[in-house]
C-alpha cells in the first residue's frame, strides 16, 4: 500500500459545536487497516462525539473523511453500514424479547419469495447464524430470546453482528465494561482474528492496561482535541494518564482519613426467594466505613443491594439500622430509612436523559422542592442544587443543561447530587466509576471518602480489583449468591479475593 493510501479512514480537521460546548476542534484520525487503533482521553474529551460522526449519528460542521481513499459523506447509520462501518456502542439495546438471529438481522432478514409474496426464510436466517457463531468461536444459539441472556453474552451478540455487516471498520464503545476476564480474553481472541482478515478497530476504553495490550496505536483526545498518535509501543500507563489529562496524577486513589464508628446497619441471613439468587447473606456496615463488596459476575452482588433499597423481595433475614429491626418492601421505605442506591446502568436506570441538570438533581426529592399545589418551586430547589454542583465539581453550562448532554463522568455526579439531597445514612454504590475516565474516577473517590468521612455508611460494588482494595476499610467477597469471606484491608489483596470469588464454582 502507498504512502498516500496506507489508511482504510481518515478523519481530518473535524469539528462539532453543541449549544453551548465545542466538543471537536480540528480533530483529525488515521487508522490503517488490520490493525487496532484505540481512542481515548477523559469523558467529555470528544471521543463518542467523533465516533458519532463518524457512524452518520452526528454531522459535522466542517472537515472531511475519507474512507478507503474515497471522500464520503456518511449523513446516516444506513450509510456508514453500507460503506463497511459497523459500531458497537457503548450502551446495548437490543431487542429483548426476540431471539438472536432476529436480532443479529433485524432490518434485513433473509426471504423467501412466492410470487408477489414475501416471506421471512427462517431455515437460512437460523444457519447463517450459526454459521457467523462458529466463525467467532461464539457459544451462542441462533434461537436463545435475548431477554434470558447475560449482559456479557448480549455484548458478544453484538460483536456477531457487527461482524455480519462484512465491515472494514468496526467501532468499539467500552466493549469490556461487562465482562469477565475470561470473555475479555475471548474478545481479544476475536480482535486479532479481525485483525488478520484485514478489518481495522477502533477501540474505545478507560481501560489502559487493556490498550497496552491490544492496541498497534493509540490516538488521545482532550477537551474535544487531539492530543496526538503513538504507536503503543511507546507508550506506559503514567505517559497516557498525563496525555490525557493534562498533568500528573501521581496518586491513583485519594488518601483515606475516615474513621468507621460503630454499628449502623446489620443485615443477617438475608435470603431471596429466588433459588439462584442470593441466600443467607450477613455483614455489618459502620458508620464512617466504606464496605467494598466484590466478585464475579453472576455473583448476585447488584440483586443483594437492590433488595437492601426495596426493589427485590427478601424471603428470610432481617435488617437492622441503628439496632432496630427495619422492613423496607420498596425505594420509598429505604429513602425513608436513611438508605439511597446509585444504580450500575447510569444511563439505564439512573439519569432522565431529556431533563436538565436540575430535574435529574431534585427528582428523588420533588415533595421537598413542591409548592402547596404539587408544583416544583424552583427557587426552593436552586440553591441546594447549585451548592452541590459546586460542591462536587460538576462541569455544566448551567443547571438548565439537558444531563444527556454531559460527560457520563459528570452525570455520575449529578446522580450523587440528587441522593445527598435526600440526607441518606446509607449510600450504596454499585460500579459507581464504570465507563469514566481515570481524572474522574479520583473525584469520585474523594467524594466516596469524603461522604465517610462525615459519617455516612458506604456500600460499594465494584469488579475493578484496584477500586475495590484501594478505596474500601473492608472487603465482602460473594460467589454465587453466597457470602465468601470478609477482608480487612490489611489482609485484602487480589489472589485472596480472586480465591473467595471462586470458593463455590
Amino acid at each position: 500500500m502507498s504512502e498516500e493510501n496506507q489508511y482504510i479512514l481518515e478523519m481530518r480537521n473535524i469539528t462539532k459545536t453543541f449549544p453551548g460546548v465545542k466538543a471537536l476542534d480540528n480533530v483529525n484520525l488515521l487508522v490503517r487497516p488490520g490493525t487496532v487503533h484505540a481512542l481515548m482521553g477523559e469523558n467529555g474529551a470528544g471521543k463518542s462525539t467523533l465516533m458519532k460522526c463518524l457512524f452518520g449519528l452526528y454531522s459535522p460542521d466542517s472537515g472531511e473523511v475519507f474512507f478507503d481513499g474515497k471522500q464520503v459523506v456518511l449523513e446516516n447509520p444506513k450509510q456508514a453500514l453500507d460503506h463497511g462501518i459497523s459500531m458497537i456502542h457503548q450502551e446495548l439495546h437490543p431487542v429483548p424479547y426476540r431471539s438472536v438471529m432476529e436480532n443479529i438481522w433485524l432490518g434485513r432478514y433473509p426471504q423467501i419469495h412466492v410470487g408477489p409474496l414475501s416471506f421471512v426464510d427462517d431455515k437460512k436466517m437460523f444457519n447463517d447464524t450459526q454459521t457467523l457463531m462458529e466463525n467467532l468461536s461464539m457459544d451462542i444459539s441462533p434461537r436463545t430470546r435475548v431477554a434470558d441472556m447475560s449482559v456479557s453474552k448480549i455484548q458478544s451478540m453484538e460483536i456477531a453482528k457487527a461482524v455480519s455487516y462484512n465491515a472494514k471498520i468496526i467501532i468499539m464503545d467500552e466493549p469490556t465494561s461487562s465482562l469477565t476476564e475470561r470473555e475479555v480474553e475471548h474478545l481479544f481472541r476475536i480482535i486479532r482474528d479481525l485483525k488478520a482478515k484485514g478489518v481495522a478497530i477502533i477501540y474505545i476504553s478507560h481501560k489502559i492496561e487493556e490498550i497496552l495490550q491490544i492496541a498497534d496505536e493509540v490516538t488521545i483526545m482532550r477537551d474535544g482535541m487531539q492530543v496526538g498518535t503513538w504507536k503503543s509501543s511507546e507508550l506506559t500507563n503514567d505517559l497516557i494518564i498525563n496525555r490525557m489529562v493534562g498533568r500528573e496524577l501521581t496518586h491513583r486513589f485519594p488518601p483515606k482519613d475516615n474513621i468507621p464508628s460503630d454499628v449502623l446497619m446489620h443485615v443477617e441471613g438475608l435470603s431471596s426467594p429466588h433459588a439462584k439468587s442470593f441466600k443467607d447473606v450477613t455483614f455489618e456496615l459502620r458508620r464512617g466505613e466504606i464496605l467494598g463488596i466484590g466478585g464475579l459476575v453472576g455473583a448476585q452482588r447488584t440483586e443483594l443491594v437492590e433488595a437492601l433499597f426495596g426493589l427485590r423481595s427478601v424471603e428470610a433475614g432481617k435488617i437492622l439500622i441503628n439496632g432496630k429491626e427495619t422492613k423496607i418492601h420498596s425505594p420509598i421505605d429505604a429513602k425513608n430509612k436513611g438508605v439511597a442506591l446509585l444504580t450500575e446502568e447510569r444511563r439505564v436506570t439512573g439519569i432522565i436523559p431529556v431533563l436538565s441538570v436540575f430535574d435529574n438533581t431534585i427528582v428523588a426529592n420533588l415533595r421537598r422542592y413542591s409548592n402547596s399545589i404539587g408544583f416544583v418551586d424552583e427557587r426552593k430547589g436552586r440553591e441546594d442544587v447549585d451548592n452541590n454542583i459546586q460542591l462536587l465539581h460538576v462541569k455544566t453550562p448551567s443547571v438548565k443543561t439537558k444531563i444527556a448532554n454531559l460527560s457520563g463522568g459528570n452525570q455520575q455526579k449529578v446522580l450523587f447530587a440528587r441522593w445527598l439531597l435526600t440526607e441518606p445514612d446509607i449510600l450504596i454504590l454499585d460500579e459507581p466509576t464504570r465507563g469514566i475516565d481515570v481524572g474522574a474516577k479520583y473525584e469520585i473517590y474523594s467524594i466516596i471518602i469524603d461522604l465517610a468521612k462525615r459519617g455516612k455508611g458506604i456500600i460499594m460494588i465494584s469488579s475493578e480489583m484496584p477500586e475495590l482494595l484501594g478505596v474500601s476499610d473492608r472487603i465482602m467477597v460473594m460467589c454465587m449468591g453466597r457470602m465468601t469471606g470478609i477482608l480487612s484491608r490489611e489482609e485484602a489483596n487480589q489472589e485472596q479475593i480472586m480465591r473467595l470469588a471462586t470458593q463455590f464454582m
